[in-house]
């Protein structure tokens, strides 16, 4: 006995086959279809053989017939008896053929995890299944899949699915995860572990964003969130709106990757190792869209309501911004409050937007809550535009006061770039001494009597290993290098107080400039390494 049944769904006619289909049944199965796609000739068709048994050469007769009038022709969930005689034929070279998936269930099983596609489930002691939000998710699985093996080709710690599997209506991928945690219930269970969190969190995030991805091979995250912005700048101020486009514009290609959804969830303890999971979100970016979502895991999807935060990351809110602000420490490698603050700004920014779009791409507008949501979101961000004029920063540089007291944040700063670079001990003492001479001078004189603030560049390249350290503020035009150099073959008494520390500087380095330019000074130290 054979079966035909079918229907329309999201522009696509589903045509399920079930039983037998030879000789002696094929026209009328044919028919069937026929009747089908009667007035749907354009209509892309997909046939569902889950239940189909048996075919004969006449059958497949009807499925060339079919693949004709519809080259888009796709078939899925073929047993294995049917798929080999589907490819002893050819016909899997011919058209799309997918082969049945085994079913899994999760009923009873521990949540370990969840991401904005999919929820992670423990199936059993060695595996894992990921179950997608989308029910017709196999185009995402096939992504995820893709983009997961280029990341680990690229040297990211990724767990890579080894099957596809039915879960109910949906579909998942398994991985084999052997007694994996997230970072999620490690926060949750063991708080104490906070800060070996934090460091190995942003380590991995390090090596996200210090990743050069091949041009292609990831969509560009700027264009994603220039689409955001377009859509939410109809719903701020005209200024605030052009504004909001125009700092996002002005953020250049960059090749580096980002995760595009990394949260404690998503990021797993097995053993010693670290592995990401939820890989369909990799991206291109600056980091600074990474930060606008790692702003909504922590705080802007339960900034309205914290209870959120603990249906989704399983700790409260309180722990959730504790352990958000230590993650922006280390990862801008500064202890300086201000700067920190300066740069999560930038992130709200980012985070606010793909907010707002998501309650008004979701119908939020027509029920009083999402209006609530939306309006909380555009006054945070006309706050914000008005107070930034740009979305860009770099790891590499510090923003901070001009201001002595902030001697020590930046040594630190520097210090540790050093560190990571392997700089000798002598080069390190002396590129350190002649960052204070700079630093304590702009401090004293480039805005006296008032206050302003001093960015630092530390830039370190390969062959030759060369260490730049850049001063820029935006005080009084001043070349320390026309200061004359004092005499030291002199005695004591004979010798003028100061003008030592720009001669130690001068001596101390390889090259010193200095340029007066777009209204700011900016002086740049060299230091040959190798």
């Amino acid at each position: 006995m054979n079966t035909v049944t079918g229907a329309c769904k999201d522009g696509i006619l589903e045509i399920a086959l079930a039983g037998h289909i030879d000789s002696t049944n094929s026209a009328d199965v044919e028919s069937k279809i026929n009747d089908l796609l009667d007035g749907r000739e354009n209509t892309p068709i997909l046939l569902k053989a889950r239940d189909l048994e048996y075919i004969s050469s006449a059958g497949l007769r009807v499925l060339l017939h079919l693949k004709k009038r519809n080259p888009d022709l796709k078939i899925v969930d073929v047993s294995t008896d049917i798929y080999e005689i589907l490819d002893m034929t050819g016909f899997t070279q011919m058209m799309d053929v997918k082969k049945a998936l085994r079913e899994v269930s999760v009923e009873g099983c521990k949540m370990i995890g969840r991401g904005a596609n999919g929820t992670l489930y423990r199936i059993d002691q060695d595996n894992v299944v990921k179950v997608y939000n989308n029910a017709n998710a196999l185009e995402d699985i096939q992504h995820e899949r893709e983009v997961a093996r280029l990341a680990l080709i690229l040297g990211i710690p990724t767990a890579i699915s080894y099957d596809v599997v039915r879960v109910g209506d949906s579909y998942g991928s398994v991985f084999e995860l052997l007694n994996a945690r997230s970072f999620s219930s490690i926060l949750a269970s063991e708080p104490e572990k906070m800060d070996w969190c934090v460091k190995e969190f942003v380590k991995v995030l390090k090596k996200i964003h210090g990743t050069e991805v091949p041009d292609g091979k990831l969509p560009d995250m700027r264009e994603t969130v220039l689409s955001w912005a377009d859509l939410v700048k109809g719903f701020l101020p005209e200024k605030q709106g052009e504004k909001l486009l125009s700092l996002i514009r002005e953020i250049p290609y960059n090749n580096h990757m980002i995760h595009g959804d990394f949260h404690t969830q998503n990021v797993m303890v097995q053993g010693d190792d670290i592995l990401l999971i939820d890989m369909e979100t990799l991206a291109v970016g600056h980091p600074v869209f990474e930060l606008g979502f790692m702003f909504n895991a922590f705080t802007g999807f339960s900034e309205l309501d914290h209870r959120v935060i603990l249906d989704f990351q399983g700790f409260d809110f309180e722990t959730s911004q504790i352990f958000f602000h230590k993650v922006m420490k280390e990862y801008l490698e500064t202890g300086d409050e201000e700067w920190i603050r300066s740069v999560v700004d930038k992130a709200r920014i980012i985070g606010y937007t793909r907010l707002m779009r998501r309650e008004i791409h979701r119908h939020g507008l027509e029920t009083e809550e999402g209006k609530a949501k939306v309006e909380f979101w555009k006054k945070a961000l006309g706050e914000l535009l008005e107070k930034t004029e740009t979305l860009m920063f770099d790891r590499n540089e510090l923003d901070i006061e001009a201001d002595v007291v902030n001697l020590p944040h930046v040594l630190e700063f520097v210090e540790k770039r050093l560190t990571a670079a392997d700089c000798p001990l002598k080069a390190r003492m002396q590129i350190t001494v002649a960052v204070e001479e700079i630093f304590v001078n702009i401090a004293h004189y480039a805005y006296a009597p008032n206050k302003g603030r001093a960015r630092v560049r530390v830039e370190i390249s390969d062959e030759p290993i060369v260490v730049t350290v850049t001063f820029i503020d935006k005080g009084v035009p001043y070349d320390p290098l026309k200061k004359q150099d004092p005499d030291v073959t002199l005695p004591a008494a004979q010798r003028a107080i100061g003008g030592l520390g720009i001669f130690l500087v001068k001596k101390s380095m390889d090259d010193v400039t200095y340029e007066y330019r777009d209204g700011q000074n900016i002086l740049s130290l060299k230091k040959n390494l190798k």
